[in-house]
């Protein structure tokens, strides 16, 4: 019974995500006009009159809408039906999301950060964000989680082999998740697509 929305242009991962995640589970998509996505009022608006209860954005785009839910009680005295919101597409900052957490705690819509790139055609790992990683000293800078059950992730150096806890590496994806390659463009596959020294053979 969860209702999607379709923010994000089709021509961006993020949209399968958005379509197949309410589509294949018997949710409701509402397709948000475009000019809908570029006005924060008219779209939280959106959110109420729907009765959206999960909202993929990018951290910059839901800045700008918790600006203006953060700053109206509800206009019609209709309730926020958020459950989740999940964010990607760019590096989020936890510490931005302070006010979100003083205004609903944990208890309110549940805040996930997934990282993905397109080879994954969307996300690659998750974490469910907290009220007390939001700031101090401790707080994690675009903490993003673990895999998603069909893939792998290693932090390895340039010749591949694992890096000590705290060193710089890459991040290496692995799994049935992960694209077999680029069509028509073989040279590039070579390169970019290696062999997982760590996984079986082929």
């Amino acid at each position: 019974d969860d209702v999607w929305t379709l923010f994000h242009s089709y021509a961006f991962d993020f949209s399968v995500w958005e379509i197949f995640g309410a589509l294949l589970y018997g949710g409701r998509l509402v397709v948000v006009p475009r000019t809908t996505t570029r006005a924060p009022e008219e779209f939280a608006a959106l959110l109420r009159r729907e009765r959206v209860t999960v909202l993929n954005q990018t951290p910059s785009a839901f800045h700008q809408l918790a600006d203006v839910l953060l700053g109206e009680d509800s206009a019609d005295g209709t309730e926020l039906p958020l459950l989740t919101v999940v964010f990607g597409g760019e590096a989020l900052d936890p510490a931005r999301l302070t006010d979100w957490f003083e205004r609903y705690g944990d208890d309110g819509p549940e805040l996930v950060n997934m990282y993905g790139i397109t080879e994954t055609t969307v996300h690659v790992t998750h974490r469910a964000l907290e009220a007390d990683e939001t700031n101090g000293p401790d707080a994690p800078l675009s903490p993003v989680g673990r895999p998603l059950d069909d893939l792998s992730v290693r932090l390895l150096d340039s010749a591949l082999h694992p890096v000590a806890p705290g060193a710089t590496g890459e991040l290496y994806v692995s799994g049935p998740g992960l694209a077999r390659g680029y069509l028509g463009r073989h040279s590039l596959t070579a390169t970019r697509f290696v062999a997982d020294p760590y996984g079986p053979p082929g």
